[in-house]
């Protein structure tokens, strides 16, 4: 048997306040005449306070990141080729905000030393040379994008993400303080992302001792959070900050599942956030993980959230093909969750009936 050797990120830095280390932090990584790129969400565009606190030097650029939308690879392009217009290259990029600035700034890292199109590393082990230095900054907490191997894009074609040995942020700074203050719908949206990436990991076939023990701790940490707690506090954010990591490690070496493949067709066509469509999906998925839909359903009473339905009324029977097309693309996931002979009990009419109760 040959076992997987995959990369992590090489620096962690945890605990309230730690953002303000970053200057001291990239100092060292900081090459003569070549900017720092910060991608900010555009959730702070109008915080002159938090950029403000932003470490710019010389010729940094502050990019404003548009992610209204999860990161498209033509946007990754737009932003790469800006820069390598502008500078030639850069001495590193840094992403502060969401999942989908996670994602991106994973991309954009990449494209500044490889060749081509975004679009023709979308796939397993794709990507040619290193990225430039990439620093991850989660303001919210759910996606494990800070720590994952791949970075989720919409392509021309499909949705999927780079994923190889060199996406992994170089350093990861985690400090509960950027996510106090979260709305709650999106507090809860992007925390059962982590929690339906443990229900899957932890009910898959590809699951193992590794994913299993950061799985595990993942999943606790989200029932303190949501259905054990009254009351948000500190605490509550640090342990949802830690269960994104630990959520993340534990699909590192496995994998997730239906609803992730399900909600890949839903971001495709019609541009669903992830967290929310991974919710929408995951409620009605009992056929496949009953316990977890359960505890789900009891979470979204508790914290009174409201799943939104019918987003699939109306839609062609071509744009439903689309999404069958992109998620049944999603062969790992699939395998993961109903064994090497899904593809006998998943296929386009059974697919096509899960979509229609959205």
């Amino acid at each position: 048997m040959k076992f997987r050797n995959f990369k992590m990120v090489d620096y962690v830095v945890y605990g309230r306040g730690c953002f303000h280390q970053l200057d001291e932090i990239i100092a060292p990584k900081r090459v003569q005449g070549l900017p720092m790129v910060f991608l900010l969400d555009h959730h702070f565009e109008n915080n002159d306070a938090f950029k403000a606190s932003i470490p710019l030097r010389a010729n940094d650029e502050l990019i404003i990141a548009d992610v209204s939308q999860e990161p498209k690879t033509s946007y990754v392009d737009e932003i790469a080729n800006t820069l390598k217009a502008k500078y030639g290259m850069v001495s590193g990029v840094i992403g502060i905000g969401g999942g989908s600035v996670m994602d991106l700034a994973k991309a954009v890292g990449i494209m500044m030393t490889n060749d081509g199109l975004a679009q023709d590393y979308q796939g397993y082990d794709l990507v040619n040379h290193k990225a430039v230095y990439k620093v991850g900054i989660p303001t919210i907490s759910g996606t494990g994008a800070e720590v994952s191997r791949t970075c989720v894009l919409t392509g021309p074609t499909k949705k999927l993400g780079m994923n190889s040995d060199f996406t992994p942020f170089d350093q990861i700074i985690l400090d509960p303080q950027l996510i106090k203050g979260v709305p709650k719908n999106q507090n809860f949206y992007t925390g059962m992302d982590c929690y339906i990436h443990c229900i899957e990991s932890l009910d898959g076939t590809f699951l193992n001792t590794f994913s299993q023990s950061y799985g595990e701790k993942a999943l606790e940490m989200c029932r303190n959070v949501y259905l054990k707690k009254d009351v948000w506090d500190d605490e509550s954010d640090e342990q949802l900050m830690m269960a994104s990591y630990a959520g993340g490690m534990s699909i590192a070496y496995s994998q997730v599942g239906v609803a992730h493949a399900v909600s890949y067709g839903l971001s495709y066509l019609l541009g669903t956030k992830h967290g929310i469509g991974n919710c929408i999906v995951f409620n009605h998925l009992q056929e496949f993980y009953p316990q977890g839909v359960e505890e789900f359903k009891r979470m979204v009473d508790k914290h009174q959230i409201d799943i939104p339905v019918g987003i699939c009324a109306g839609l062609s029977e071509a744009q439903f093909d689309q999404m069958i097309e992109v998620s049944l693309g999603m062969k790992l996931l699939w395998e993961n969750a109903l064994g090497k002979d899904w593809e006998q009990k998943m296929n386009k009419e059974k697919l096509r009936e899960l979509f229609s109760r959205f």
